[in-house]
């Protein structure tokens, strides 16, 4: 793929528009093969930030508010598997061990990214919104959560299939955690417009049975819809 921003082809980081959202899509595992040095986590964080900067300048929020980030290994999540995403200082959320170098968590909170969809773990998560292991929600609707949310909207699909099979999940899950299912399936996005984007989780293991839904809505965007 051509990313116009870096003019590089078959790039591990890019972004691309699709009528109302940004998405920009990176790679996770930069963090986790250090081996190869910290170069390629150092131009990746940069380029991140370059790009939510021009995706977030108002004339370009107005046309397309929202911003959806998307990578492999998870910030959050409760599978019992030792997965870096159970930990409170997770590589991708806090950055490189020690130094702190480079977390994505604060960065993305910054330029107010609404969604953010992850995998690697066998299974369907859904968080509350959350930042920095605490959670918040919407208040301006008591029955949706996800109504003007507080904080980035994580959930993780990892489910399509895998001969490793699913994964388990830890007894007690942290507050943060809203919906968990292990089985075989996929999800499914609808985008309404500027304000509404519809998630819809099926289960190829019941038949297509719809297990989980939830709507996204969001008046405004932007770090300011955070206040």
């Amino acid at each position: 793929m051509y990313d116009h921003t870096s003019r590089q082809i078959n790039n591990h980081f890019y972004s691309y528009n699709v009528g109302p959202i940004h998405f920009i899509v990176f790679s996770s595992e930069y963090y986790y093969y250090v081996n190869y040095g910290w170069n390629q986590i150092e131009v990746q964080y940069n380029w991140l930030e370059n790009d939510l900067k021009e995706a977030t300048k108002p004339e370009n929020r107005a046309v397309r508010p929202w911003v959806i980030t998307m990578a492999h290994r998870p910030m959050y999540c409760s599978t019992d598997d030792s997965d870096d995403c159970t930990r409170k200082e997770s590589i991708v959320r806090k950055g490189l061990p020690i130094v702190n170098a480079y977390g994505l968590e604060d960065l993305f909170y910054k330029y107010g990214v609404d969604i953010e969809i992850w995998a690697h773990e066998h299974i369907y998560e859904r968080m509350w919104p959350v930042y920095d292991r605490h959670v918040y929600n919407g208040t301006e609707s008591d029955s949706n959560p996800y109504h003007n949310p507080k904080a980035p909207v994580h959930f993780i699909t990892g489910s399509a299939g895998c001969q490793e099979d699913i994964d388990p999940f830890i007894p007690n899950p942290p507050p943060w955690s809203a919906v968990r299912i292990r089985d075989y399936g996929y999800t499914e996005m609808l985008i309404y417009n500027h304000t509404h984007i519809d998630f819809t989780q099926l289960s190829t293991d019941k038949g297509g049975v719809v297990v989980d839904k939830f709507t996204v809505i969001k008046d405004k965007h932007g770090p300011e819809a955070w206040l």
